[in-house]
């Protein structure tokens, strides 16, 4: 049988800082690994300011975000589509968004081109975003509400019958890598190697900003041989992350340590299943 995973995000990057050394690692382990990217990124912000491509960022930010994405597909050895809606941006003071942007579309159409990929990929794990998006963006929120949708709508023959033969995948995660547990065992690591490390406060910060958030996790993957791929596909999208950001570059060698995992929440099984669990295909091939 051969393993297939899809991934599916609202913007280029997002793949990088979510989940990027689970796709490498199932890779090196001979699965087919997609990932689906929802919109272009159009509305994207220039957020390095020592970017070498300052230029072409100014004049032609959607390019480059492709280029930009195309080498990170390449650091993670991954296949990848994109879904070919607009970034969104961020809401109006009334909440608006820009006609025809993503989250503007109703779900009944922008969900056929994800079953659409379903149903050609033919995938048995899907990764997406919870229903709060990861965080409150327009599009985030829509990844969430279309790959859910699409999990169910490609199983079913009387929806989009020109997409495709239907397809079930096995299982549906939600992403859940920024979690407190996380933060809490590489503070700790940081603080017990260098007492006077300038990331304490920033894990502080973290810490107090995920004091309150419920335990999802239920699936740990043990990823940490790809952290540097990790790493250097999110310095592939150099327009939207700086090389020197503490909120994404953590010593890697503290994070094997303290948590050499990425962890996921598993949300819908249709093999038999029971968390904790190591592997996002725990089922499948006995299914």
């Amino acid at each position: 049988m051969t393993l297939r995973l899809l991934a599916v995000h609202a913007h280029p990057d997002d793949e990088s800082s979510k989940g990027a050394a689970t796709y490498a690692y199932y890779v090196s382990r001979g699965v087919e690994v997609m990932v689906v990217s929802c919109t272009g990124g159009e509305r994207g912000d220039i957020l390095n300011e020592g970017l070498e491509a300052r230029s072409m960022a100014e004049r032609d930010l959607p390019g480059l975000r492709r280029i930009e994405m195309d080498a990170a597909a390449r650091v993670l050895g991954i296949r990848h589509r994109w879904l070919g809606y607009v970034d969104s941006g961020m809401p109006s003071d009334d909440g608006s968004v820009p006609p025809n942007s993503f989250a503007a579309i109703p779900l009944e159409i922008s969900a056929e081109p994800l079953v659409t990929v379903i149903r050609d990929f033919k995938p048995q794990v899907l990764i997406t975003y919870d229903e709060n998006g990861g965080y409150p963006h327009p599009d985030h929120i829509r990844c969430h509400d279309v790959s859910v949708a699409a999990y169910e709508w490609a199983a079913d023959a009387d929806r989009y019958p020109a997409a495709g033969e239907p397809w079930q995948i096995g299982k549906l995660y939600y992403e859940r890598t920024f979690n407190a547990k996380r933060f809490t065992s590489v503070f700790e690591q940081v603080r017990a190697d260098d007492p006077e490390s300038p990331l304490l406060e920033h894990f502080e910060g973290m810490l107090e900003r995920f004091a309150d958030a419920p335990e999802l996790t239920l699936t740990s993957v043990p990823a940490a041989d790809f952290f540097d791929a990790r790493d250097a596909a999110l310095r592939a999208h150099a327009s939207q992350v700086s090389p020197e950001s503490s909120f994404f570059f953590w010593p890697n060698d503290v994070q094997r340590k303290a948590w050499p995992y990425e962890d996921f929440q598993l949300i819908d099984s249709k093999v038999p299943s029971t968390v904790p669990e190591s592997d996002l295909f725990t089922g499948i091939e006995d299914a």
